[in-house]
């Protein structure tokens, strides 16, 4: 799962300082590398490993100078992560094309090899938008007919090309030289991307949040299967590709996404609200009856107040997180997970001590921050812990950008709910009804293969295997 956000405003020079800003409201989304391109009369790209403050300076930004650009955070889903494969990438030929996304392509690792052996283009890095860069600049150039009314035209072909070749989940932000910006979602629409607009500018960025900063009104969310092209005079070209069901990622609602933002019409901070009270009425009939309700921070939060309502007890801020340590489910490693759960969390022993402890997160994944969080917990003199999750079981991989890719990743998968209490330690693990996540949005069919094993593009065996060696191999580093 990464950041992505692109704007073009015609009679601005300094898009820069726009463009870092909104990743700094994205670097939820990753926390490994950033960068941005921008372009006036030539590209000017930084990008480099760690976050968002510690990459661009004053400096830098002074030097990003351009009319348009396109922005990234990184969180690793292939390869090592490593700061040759921070976003975003570019190719000089044709036009001059920038590129960043987020998503997982699964066919990367068949891609890259298919690129090589059939055309001689050459993928550099381990960063799977680097085959969808070359498919795209690829079928552009084979396009190109010399033509200026032909441009747009091309471009489209050239994204349909992009959906015959690439599989798995993608949106993606172009920024094509001296052009416009292009943006398009695979045909599915499994990770967001949002247009907003105002006077004299356009934007595109993975989270609505990201306008309310710029002063872009949010105007949508970007279609399945749809492409966007934006040209320097600020005319939209849109074009439905290749439209299937629209199967949005129901974990960005769960976890990832800011609760302040609003993806496809639904607001964050409700949906989560819609999974506590749910999971309230679930507890409440259980007959269970703890002393307190204590959300982990922060998406934790917004539910255990709703429990809490349905149950008639008090919630209470019984941890309490440093803002200065970083998203502990998106770090590369387990080892690296564990000492971070006891730097991120405190308890606060007033609200814990002596009391029987109902905590409230939104998935149990590895259950690495779980069961560090019970043992703290019952440290400083918890009676009793209850842990419950608003979300169901999580027993399968993803492969569309979250990285738990592999079998192993998942507590659940081949354990019943006596063995998964056992290993995190809790005295009861209650988790929220599949029925309940799936009626928080109003879409048929919405993708939650890591909770029901039913994926919108069944990955292929060769596919799965390339991904599992590849975790393998960079999650032994």
């Amino acid at each position: 799962m990464c950041g992505i956000v692109g704007f073009i405003e015609k009679q601005r020079e300094d898009i820069s300082d726009v463009l870092v800003n909104s990743l700094l409201i994205l670097q939820h989304r990753g926390q490994d590398a950033a960068g941005v391109i921008t372009y006036d009369r030539s590209f000017h790209l930084k990008k480099g490993q760690g976050l968002v403050q510690q990459i661009f300076q004053k400096k830098h930004i002074q030097r990003l100078k351009g009319f348009m650009g396109i922005g990234h955070v990184r969180y690793p889903t292939i390869g090592p992560g490593t700061g040759e494969d921070a976003q975003p990438f570019y190719t000089n030929h044709p036009y001059g094309i920038g590129i960043v996304h987020n998503g997982n392509v699964m066919n990367f690792f068949s891609l890259k090899r298919k690129l090589w052996n059939e055309r001689k283009w050459q993928v550099n890095s381990l960063n799977d938008v680097e085959v969808i860069l070359n498919v795209f600049a690829m079928a552009l150039e084979d396009f190109e007919t010399g033509k200026e009314t032909d441009f747009v035209s091309n471009i489209f072909k050239a994204v349909e090309t992009v959906y015959s070749l690439v599989r798995g989940a993608y949106s993606v932000i172009l920024l094509i030289g001296d052009r416009g910006l292009l943006a398009f979602k695979d045909p599915h629409g499994i990770r967001p991307l949002s247009m907003g607009i105002k006077q004299g500018g356009i934007g595109f960025a993975s989270e609505s949040v990201v306008f309310d900063y710029s002063l872009h009104k949010l105007k949508r969310e970007l279609l399945p299967g749809e492409a966007v092209f934006v040209d320097k005079d600020l005319k939209v070209f849109s074009r439905n590709i290749l439209k299937n069901t629209y199967r949005p990622c129901i974990f960005e609602w769960v976890y990832f996404s800011r609760p302040d933002s609003i993806i496809n019409g639904i607001g964050v901070l409700e949906a989560r609200k819609r999974l506590g009270r749910a999971l309230g009425k679930k507890i409440k009939q259980m007959g269970i009856h703890p002393d307190v309700v204590i959300g982990i921070p922060d998406t934790g939060r917004p539910a255990a107040i709703e429990v809490a309502n349905e149950l008639k007890i008090p919630v209470s801020e019984g941890l309490i997180r440093n803002r200065y340590i970083t998203r502990t489910f998106i770090m590369p490693r387990n080892t690296k997970r564990h000492s971070s759960v006891r730097q991120k969390l405190n308890p606060v022993m007033s609200e814990i001590k002596d009391k029987n402890v109902l905590l409230v997160d939104d998935s149990i994944v590895r259950g690495t921050t779980s069961s560090e969080i019970v043992k703290m917990v019952r440290s400083i003199g918890a009676k009793k812990v209850y842990y419950a999750s608003y979300s169901p079981p999580v027993i399968s991989p993803c492969y569309y950008g979250i990285d738990m890719t592999t079998n192993e990743d998942f507590i659940a998968r081949d354990k019943n709910l006596d063995e998964v209490r056992k290993i995190i330690g809790a005295d009861l693990i209650i988790y929220g009804e599949l029925k309940d996540l799936a009626s928080i949005l109003p879409f048929k069919e919405p993708c939650m293969a890591c909770f029901n094993n039913n994926y919108p593009i069944k990955p292929q065996k060769d596919d799965i295997e390339d991904i599992e060696k590849d975790r393998l191999q960079w999650n032994l580093l």
